[in-house]
């Protein structure tokens, strides 16, 4: 018994001990991932490594894969990331947030075909129910799968034999995977060392050109020598040849008078003239040399009066070409910074139309959809959190509802004031009609749903937020020259303003007219009539969720 023990106990450091290295393999990935697509996935297999070890960080990367699927667009991602976060917060044994999670990685299965996660979603849901003993809801849940899989016409005997089959298609293909894997490394191995041997040659290749360099320039200063010299040279002879002829003349003179004069006079007229001839002789040598370097420093100098005013106009061109370039590109990023800043407060269309004219004109929508949402007990609230906390809770809601409204281009922010929240849809040439404002509503209110339960469970008080819209016309534009910002106007929004505050927290309130738009798409609660404060009473429906099969 020992030795299985202590076998065991190996194995199970060994196995540990893998898990660890993966899990920082990949984490290493997940530094250089590029893509949005490939932090996903990454984020995933992370969220499935911790979930043994760390249900904590399991929580945080199935939470950012969930939430980069939803960016994608990516049903099937969504599905299996929103299941592996329900098994974190199982392992938590938070039945509540596990039920959420649940119901939300079974909504994205079914619009992902994933049979796989219903059934195991189904029933994961549906043993928390009969652990609760609540059997009606348990029944309710199986019922729910059943009724999806007989109107796609699937029966489970299918759904078992495709699970199988998938699950031999995946081994097969974790198998192809692997060999592609090793193939790989080995391949890099190689990569890896002919870069090395590159590496050395490159090394040899740069000693002998340097010298090659210097035999080079060693050669050329001789050969300048050379050339000097025989330059030097041919002077001598020049000069040595006309002196020649000046002697030659002399000489003849001389034999003249060598004939004319006796042999006293001249041999003494002969010493005379050797005399002045060898004193003759002294002076042009030296005046030879002293014109050879008067010109040689002369040369000098030019030369190197020409290289310096060449380095200086190189100098000032490259400064200028430099200069003019930083100043080019500094104006292209300004430009590109305030068109960033221009779309990041304005409409496309508008923001092209301030570009082109100067100005944009006001413009009437007959039918438009507005959203308002405030924070109940945001005051009171506000006194129990310093005003750190404050405005960082505030500014997490607010960029959670800035990128829930992101994932439907056709939503247009307007503002916020203090703790309310305003968006519209409807603002284009087009007809638009106002699901996908309802459902990114239901969407705000499932997050602070999910903040109220972790703001909760540290002790901390939460925001519970009310939401209402009503349908209509509206006139919009930009109003003002400084700060100047996109706002609509018309009794539309204040309307829908109205609507809001009858709301109840946690809850999406509509109007009748918004109401007969989407009635066949969502499924309404109707309130009765509800006294609005300056518009008497209203007809108002609360929005629960959106109808399973039918396409929003």
């Amino acid at each position: 018994m020992r030795i299985v023990f202590c076998l065991l106990l190996i194995l199970g450091s060994v196995a540990g001990w893998s898990q660890s290295q993966d899990i920082k393999d990949l984490e290493a990935q997940l530094k250089t991932a590029e893509t949005t697509k490939e932090k996903m996935l990454i984020h995933y297999e992370l969220g499935e490594k911790y979930l043994r070890v760390n249900t904590d960080k399991a929580l945080d990367h199935a939470k950012a894969a969930h939430n980069q699927s939803l960016q994608l667009k990516s049903p099937g991602m969504s599905a299996r990331s929103a299941y592996l976060t329900g098994l974190a917060y199982e392992r938590e044994r938070d039945t509540r947030n596990t039920e959420v999670w649940m119901k939300s990685a079974l909504q994205y299965a079914k619009q992902a075909g994933d049979s796989d996660i219903i059934i195991k979603s189904v029933d994961k849901r549906s043993k928390m129910a009969t652990k609760d003993r609540n059997y009606r809801r348990a029944y309710e849940i199986n019922q729910e799968a059943f009724n999806y899989f007989s109107q796609n016409g699937k029966s489970m005997s299918d759904l078992e034999g495709q699970y199988d089959l998938q699950k031999v298609q995946l081994e097969k293909e974790q198998r192809l995977l692997q060999k592609e894997k090793d193939a790989l490394e080995f391949e890099v191995l190689n990569l890896k060392s002919d870069h090395d041997q590159l590496a050395t040659d490159k090394s040899q290749l740069e000693v002998r050109q340097k010298q090659l360099l210097q035999s080079n320039k060693a050669k050329q200063e001789q050969l300048s020598q050379k050339d000097e010299e025989i330059s030097s040279k041919a002077e001598e002879l020049a000069s040595i040849a006309e002196q020649k002829n000046v002697a030659e003349r002399l000489a003849q003179k001389k034999e003249k008078e060598v004939k004319e004069l006796t042999r006293d006079a001249l041999e003494k007229k002969a010493l005379l003239q050797e005399a002045e001839l060898e004193v003759q002789h002294n002076q042009m040598v030296a005046e030879q040399s002293k014109y050879l370097r008067n010109l040689s420093i002369a040369l000098a100098g030019m030369v190197f009066l020409l290289a310096m005013v060449f380095y200086v106009r190189y100098r000032s061109k490259r400064k200028t070409a430099n200069s003019l370039a930083e100043k080019n590109k500094l104006i292209e990023d300004e430009r590109q910074r305030s068109d960033e800043l221009l779309l990041n407060i304005l409409p496309a269309s508008i923001a092209a139309e301030l570009k082109e004219s100067g100005k944009a004109k006001a413009r009437k929508f007959t039918e438009v959809t507005v959203l308002f949402s405030d924070f109940k007990n945001f005051t009171r609230i506000s006194e129990q959190l310093n005003p750190e906390e404050l405005v960082e809770e505030l500014d997490k809601c607010f960029k959670a509802f800035d990128f829930i409204i992101g994932q439907y281009p056709e939503i247009e922010k307007i503002k916020t004031i203090g703790d309310a929240y305003m968006c519209a849809i409807g603002l284009n040439d087009r007809k638009t009609m106002p699901h996908s404002l309802i459902k990114a509503a239901l969407e705000m209110q499932e997050f602070l749903d999910e903040q109220m339960q972790e703001r909760m469970r540290i002790g901390k008080p939460f925001f519970e937020a009310r939401i209402g819209l009503h349908t209509g016309p509206v006139v919009a534009g930009v109003v003002g020259v400084k700060k100047f910002a996109y706002d609509i106007w018309g009794d539309t929004v204040n309307t829908a303003a109205r609507v809001e505050s009858q709301s109840q927290a946690g809850r999406v309130n509509i109007s009748e007219t918004t109401y007969r738009l989407v009635k066949y798409n969502f499924e309404c609660e109707y309130r009765g009539k509800v006294e609005a404060k300056n518009k008497g009473t209203l007809d108002m429906y609360f929005v629960n969720r959106v109808l399973e099969g039918v396409a929003v």
